[in-house]
């Protein structure tokens, strides 16, 4: 495994940590007033988007694209130095259209989208035009195992309507969101892992209502505002299914590996913030008649951090490599590997830098208390630990020796 940056990976993270220098981290402060503070859209986000496509910085998390489709094509590999850049801002991504739900559901829609669904919801996607939401999970089952969900597809005629609630759907509160990708039961009595299927369900249809916005513990998501939205007999035709009827649960799976990579990926660029916030407090904060960063007890907390953020790039790195090399359902263990490892680390971190900080880690100020509660939520969302803790032990294989007959141990008659 060589991890070196390619020169074509180089070249485009110098040319992104370029513009973001340039042309968003100085917007931080107008985007937080407008987005955050006035809950109206940025002002300058087109122009600021439209920029960065002129740059060729367009798509960049993509790396199977048409040859008539924006975007750079990069392999995740060579994606992931990127991705840390535009995870130093919860909002960057946006303005390079790597923005989760959409690059994940352009991802299902490219592997399991006929030619229609195609040029109907993935064209106008990659253009940056609309937005997106997946809805999978529900409130009243636990919808980690996404053969769990109860909403229900049912033919009717040439339709198909579904019926049903979800909620923390990533993106359904966005007000540009055009579309759903829904999974639903269409045949209960199949197999555990077929009854399931995926359509697609315009924002617009009627019965689709947006009951309400959810916040995350206390933080809203500024980017993809998270909905609960219930299904009242919603109509849709028939040519709006992805794939064929039971392909459901394998759509979702599509989805679901890039976007648990990129969060872990844009995790790491989000702890090297943290700890370079650290070091700026703890070398300007007094305690005591001496810099908090002469004690040990801060050395150790900033120290540590890097120990853990160097082991959790590297393990993300190999994810992205076995990606590249054997696609997604070859790479499901180093999937669950750091879909487990990154959240914990970013928690660790989080909790860390807020210690530094004192009462200032937990305000508005700061992105502190939002990454702590962003490393919390991966931790849940996109399967929770202990789903994949168990599909890491699967994979474990046993050894060809019992204990009783093991050869490394000394026993006594």
């Amino acid at each position: 495994m060589d991890f070196e940056m390619t020169p074509r990976a180089a070249e485009w993270r110098d040319r992104l940590w370029s513009f973001f220098n340039r042309e968003v981290l100085p917007r931080h402060r107008e985007w937080t007033r407008h987005v955050v503070e006035l809950d109206e859209p940025a002002p300058f986000m087109p122009a600021l988007q439209a920029k960065a496509r002129a740059e060729g910085l367009w798509n960049l998390a993509l790396p199977e694209l048409a040859d008539d489709e924006p975007g750079t094509r990069l392999t995740n590999l060579e994606y992931a130095p990127l991705a840390e850049i535009l995870g130093r801002l919860f909002w960057a991504s946006e303005v390079f259209n790597c923005q989760a739900p959409d690059v994940p559901n352009m991802i299902a829609l490219q592997n399991c989208a006929d030619a229609r669904q195609k040029k109907t919801w993935l064209a106008p996607s990659l253009a940056g035009e609309i937005r997106s939401a997946f809805g999978m999970t529900e409130p009243d089952v636990a919808s980690s195992d996404a053969t769990n969900v109860a909403t229900t597809i049912r033919r009717d005629g040439g339709d198909y309507v579904i019926r049903g609630r979800k909620w923390f759907i990533t993106g359904a509160a966005h007000p540009n969101c055009k579309f759903l990708i829904v999974l639903g039961v269409t045949n209960p009595d199949a197999e555990r892992t077929r009854r399931q299927s995926c359509v697609i369900v315009p924002m617009d249809a009627p019965g689709v209502r947006l009951v309400r916005p959810l916040r995350w513990m206390g933080c809203v998501d500024h980017v993809a505002p998270i909905g609960e939205l219930e299904f009242d007999d919603v109509r849709v035709p028939q040519e709006n299914l992805i794939g064929a009827e039971g392909d459901g649960f394998k759509v979702a799976q599509v989805r679901l590996g890039p976007a648990r990579v990129h969060h872990c990926m844009r995790s790491i660029g989000l702890c090297e913030l943290l700890i370079e916030l650290m070091m700026a407090r703890a070398a300007e904060r007094k305690a005591f008649g001496r810099t908090i960063n002469e004690y040990d007890t801060v050395q150790r907390w900033i120290a540590e951090s890097r120990v853990e953020l160097e082991q959790a790039r590297l393990l993300t790195y190999r994810c992205a490599w076995a990606l590249d090399r054997a696609g997604h359902h070859g790479a499901w263990r180093d999937v669950s590997i750091i879909k487990v490892a990154v959240p914990a680390m970013l928690q660790r971190i989080a909790d860390r830098a807020l210690q530094v900080f004192g009462a200032m880690g937990g305000s508005d100020d700061t992105p502190i208390h939002q990454a702590l509660a962003w490393g919390r939520l991966l931790r849940i969302g996109d399967g929770p630990d202990e789903v994949h803790l168990r599909q890491i032990y699967k994979m474990e294989q046993p050894p060809s020796w019992t204990i009783a007959a093991s050869p490394y141990l000394a026993r006594r008659a």
